[in-house]
């Protein structure tokens, strides 16, 4: 199975949202993320391939011409109202939604998270314009302290449940 992985945002270039209070970025939380996603998908046996850049359109066609078989973005949420909380993730297809459902459960099996569940978007960028069966994670809400620490003390446990849910849909598929 090929599984193409898109952390969220670019270093230097967009940060994504920042948490007002430490100023952690979402580009270096999803980048590690990223990282280790590719090493447990490795390990599993998956071919992988990470990209993290914000010329989106170079992002999905980079994927649709390697022929990934899943796509998997990572994110972390924001609100600006400091109250919002928890994980959800996002899909596009009907395959779409049972990658989703493999890993949003993993992660809510695997943490002390709300679950946000899983929702459809026909509007988000990469989902809209890739080829693969495709899911953007919101991890948690950066701009939320009490998220952000339960994100910085958990991120190997959430990414090792994103990494589950994958081969959770691949043993299904």
């Amino acid at each position: 199975m090929k599984v193409f992985i898109n952390p969220g945002h670019h270093p230097g270039i967009d940060s994504g949202a920042v948490n007002p209070t430490y100023g952690t970025k979402e580009c270096d939380v999803v980048k590690e993320a990223g990282e280790m996603l590719a090493d447990y998908l490795t390990n599993a046996g998956c071919e992988v391939k990470i990209m993290q850049d914000d010329d989106l359109d170079m992002v999905c066609a980079t994927s649709n011409e390697w022929g990934a078989d899943l796509f998997v973005s990572l994110h972390c949420n924001a609100c600006n109202a400091h109250n919002a909380r928890g994980t959800e993730t996002w899909y596009k297809s009907f395959n779409g939604q049972r990658l989703a459902n493999y890993i949003q459960s993993q992660i809510i099996r695997s943490t002390n998270t709300i679950d946000r569940g899983v929702k459809q978007s026909d509007g988000l960028w990469v989902l809209k314009h890739t080829d693969a069966v495709a899911v953007l994670v919101e991890i948690a809400f950066i701009d939320n302290d009490d998220d952000l620490e339960f994100m910085n003390e958990n991120l190997d446990k959430i990414v090792r449940a994103i990494a589950r849910g994958v081969t959770d849909y691949e043993g299904g598929y």
